[in-house]
């Protein structure tokens, strides 16, 4: 049953093809009240990434939807999107350095881990007999007003990782 300070989210995932991820993810909803509205979990399409998109609708109050993208997040689901409104904004950045060799993965991850922005799309480039150097061009959906703080994230990351950032593209917002 619905209660009058509950509302409609939707939250946007990406997840691995493997056994018990779908469930892993909706274990921190389920546990921090959200009430499942709806799951579209399309298999036979993919990510960017190689992983599976999946959208949840649930309903709760706003408070209680920050702690479940917390959770999530905390429990190493990717959150592509969290309701429109809270990733209003964008913003570009190019990487360039040993991508692969310091764990793409794990940079991404380490780009979310602010929580203020999601890796939204990006596209990786390397070039044969220039030992290990490419380049990513990582598009951040980031929460209106918190461009600041996720570029100082992408330096952060960047600087433990010794790669170069080229900050946001001109026309890109």
């Amino acid at each position: 049953m619905s209660d009058a300070a509950d509302r409609a989210h939707t939250l946007r995932l990406e997840l691995v093809d493997e056994p018990g991820e779908l469930l892993r993810a909706l274990s921190p909803i389920a546990e921090n009240g959200g009430n499942l509205l709806s799951i579209f979990h399309e298999r036979g399409s993919l990510t960017p990434r190689g992983h599976i998109p999946v959208e949840v609708d649930l309903e709760c109050p706003p408070e209680r939807f920050d702690r479940i993208v917390a959770a999530l997040r905390e429990a190493g689901v990717t959150v592509i999107q969290a309701d429109a409104e809270r990733y209003g904004e964008a913003v570009t950045v190019l990487l360039v350095g040993d991508l692969v060799d310091t764990d793409l993965s794990d940079t991404l991850s380490e780009l979310e881990a602010c929580g203020t922005a999601s890796v939204a799309d990006f596209s990786l480039t390397t070039e044969e007999g220039t030992d290990g150097v490419s380049a990513a061009r990582v598009r951040l959906a980031i929460e209106s007003g918190s461009a600041e703080r996720a570029v100082e994230q992408v330096r952060g990351v960047a600087d433990a990782k010794d790669l170069v950032v080229v900050e946001p593209l001109v026309g890109e917002q």
